[in-house]
């Protein structure tokens, strides 16, 4: 899980390693996936000789010292949708970012937030890419659409779910003969 710091927590650059390999595996799994048409494609944006995905920036917001043994997941997410195809931003959409969870699955919490600015860059050219490649912005385009759809539908749950929590209050605390039990016996 990483090396472990003076006092038996993980150590910070563990963190940027745990954020980095999820995105690789994020990109694999496109490729893999959602866009087995392009699998190649997504495949050789990890490498170092045509177009690669490289990153710019970093920033971690830690939430606890997490410390070993614990085991985490880590999930990415497109952090703004990306512009449409007839947008004349798209044209010069050549980075994106990902907002990242790193999540403790001993503490059952987030251990730390992060923010990732990804750039595309020509390793032929020496330089980065004016526009990501249309593969690219149109699996984009689709994958917000999803998180946008399942944030509504888990939107929804937790409103139902806090409905009930509060029915249940209304029923068994709010009521007028309602005795708070202080723990004691007899």
């Amino acid at each position: 899980m990483g090396r472990n710091g003076h006092h038996g927590h993980v150590n910070n650059v563990s963190y940027v390693r745990y954020a980095e390999t999820a995105r690789v595996n994020w990109t694999r799994n496109i490729g893999t996936h959602v866009d087995r048409a392009n699998k190649r494609a997504w495949f050789n944006l990890l490498g170092s000789t045509g177009v690669g995905l490289i990153l710019k920036s970093i920033k971690i917001d830690y939430k606890f010292p997490m410390t070993a043994p614990d085991k985490i997941s880590v999930y990415h997410k497109l952090a703004y949708p990306p512009p449409a195809s007839s947008s004349p931003a798209s044209s010069a959409y050549s980075s994106f970012q990902l907002d990242v969870l790193i999540l403790s699955e001993a503490h059952q919490r987030p251990a730390a937030r992060c923010h990732e600015d990804i750039v595309a860059y020509d390793y032929r050219l020496g330089r980065k890419v004016k526009m990501l490649p249309p593969f690219m912005m149109d699996q984009f385009r689709t994958l917000w659409e999803l998180q946008e759809a399942s944030k509504r539908t888990w939107g929804v749950k937790v409103k139902e779910i806090e409905a009930r929590v509060r029915r249940l209050e209304t029923a068994s605390w709010d009521r007028p003969d309602a005795v708070e039990d202080m723990g004691s016996s007899g």
